[in-house]
């Protein structure tokens, strides 16, 4: 089991769009049992964890495909946080609004709420 640390922080607030895609909700319904909460947890990776962050990335579990092409496809790994089942949503280059060490992760819940985080609040990721 692979884990990876970082510092909760707000993100562009294009998280609860994506999540409510219909074809995001359906697939996610099909390949993670759940749907997504409306919005993104976003992670800064602490330093420490940098040179790491790649390998954590590259074995994503399945791809969100669109119905639509002028939706990017997206990466998606399962992931826990704490005790939360989440996945870790890799968007395409082309689309992602944030510096490659800013990860996003959706679950069935809101997951700052959820684990009473707030920003600045440190988490850990686990691949599972």
């Amino acid at each position: 089991m692979m884990e990876i640390s970082g510092v909760v922080q707000s993100g562009a607030g294009k998280g609860a769009y994506f999540t409510q895609l219909e074809w995001v909700v359906k697939q996610c319904e099909r390949i993670l049992g759940y749907q997504p909460f409306p919005g993104t947890l976003n992670v800064r990776v602490v330093d420490e964890d940098l040179p790491g962050l790649n390998r954590f990335l590259q074995d994503a579990d399945l791809e969100l495909i669109p119905d639509d092409p002028s939706f990017c496809a997206a990466r998606v790994k399962k992931v826990m946080v704490n005790q939360i089942p989440a996945a870790l949503v890799l968007p395409g280059k082309d689309v992602r609004i944030h510096e490659n060490r800013v990860i996003e992760l959706i679950a069935s819940c809101n997951l700052k709420n959820s684990l009473g985080l707030k920003d600045g609040d440190r988490v850990t990721v686990f691949s599972v």
